[in-house]
């Protein structure tokens, strides 16, 4: 079969290797083979025009795109050899060459924030929470006084008595939209959206509550999953601090899950098996 004919390493990558013992013999070492170079040319000659064009007929946007950047790249170095030999250039091209040569702070990427979205008005405070997501008070209560023993500075810890907990002001949303760097980028970001929709249905079909991973330990934790653990997005909120307007948390509502057999790959199929927490 054709699938089997055509498996094969006889490909350049592959061959060229069985000459690098004797080129290092001979030449030294073999920086000309390094990769680096092209993975650079591939950024600027197709991701970045990708990212300029509209995504409609792109690869002849990105051709004409760096087809001008090249023209443009030329001129500047013809008219710069120009300027170093004292020809005779015209007045308006002498500043502009200064301000293209003229050395240029790079700015320090923006790292973007992931931002909520979808405000619900049917939720104003912990009780609104509770009878809308099904969760008792109690658990909300406990799981509060957690989050706040855990992760906030004494000087804002939440109030650990339940008659004061009720004056917290709740706001419900739908939507997380979190920012991931673009692969071999510093600066590119893709947006990936986490929705939790509770008991509204999303796009007139069943209601949405997406799975998320979670930092839940250090590296080393949970064998392959590096410490990381999925889990099922309940609920997105802000939570608003009575005792100051100014203090707004934005958290998480999360269903974990755990990790079977210390989360090692199973020899049957090659994968982590996890399962649903008791008490969760």
């Amino acid at each position: 079969m054709l699938v089997h004919s055509e498996s094969h390493f006889n490909f350049i990558k592959m061959h060229i290797l069985s000459h690098f013992c004797d080129h290092i013999r001979q030449f030294g070492n073999i920086p000309m083979y390094s990769t680096l170079i092209r993975e650079l040319a591939h950024k600027t000659q197709i991701k970045d025009g990708w990212h300029q064009s509209n995504k409609n007929d792109a690869a002849r946007q990105i051709v004409h795109s760096y087809g001008r950047q090249h023209s443009i790249r030329m001129r500047l170095l013809n008219l710069e050899s120009l300027k170093y030999h004292d020809a005779d250039l015209s007045g308006d091209v002498l500043p502009h060459l200064d301000r293209t040569a003229s050395t240029v702070t790079a700015a320090a990427p923006v790292v973007r924030r992931r931002v909520l979205m979808g405000r619900r008005e049917d939720v104003a405070n912990v009780v609104d929470f509770s009878w809308i997501s099904g969760v008792s008070l109690e658990i909300l209560y406990r799981e509060l006084i957690q989050y706040s023993r855990h992760n906030l500075p004494a000087v804002h810890c939440l109030s650990e008595v339940h008659v004061m907990l009720p004056s917290l002001r709740v706001e419900l949303l739908t939507q997380l939209e979190i920012p991931v760097l673009a692969f071999q980028e510093a600066d590119v970001y893709e947006i990936n959206r986490a929705r939790s929709t509770g008991d509204l249905h999303f796009r007139n079909q069943g209601s949405r509550n997406d799975r998320v991973w979670v930092q839940a330990g250090m590296e080393e934790m949970y064998g392959a999953l590096r410490g990381r653990l999925p889990a099922k997005l309940v609920a997105l909120l802000k939570i608003r601090d009575y005792r100051s307007d100014d203090t707004v948390r934005r958290v998480g509502s999360v269903q974990m899950l755990t990790s079977v057999n210390s989360a090692r790959l199973s020899d049957q199929h090659g994968l982590v098996t996890l399962q649903m927490r008791e008490d969760a």
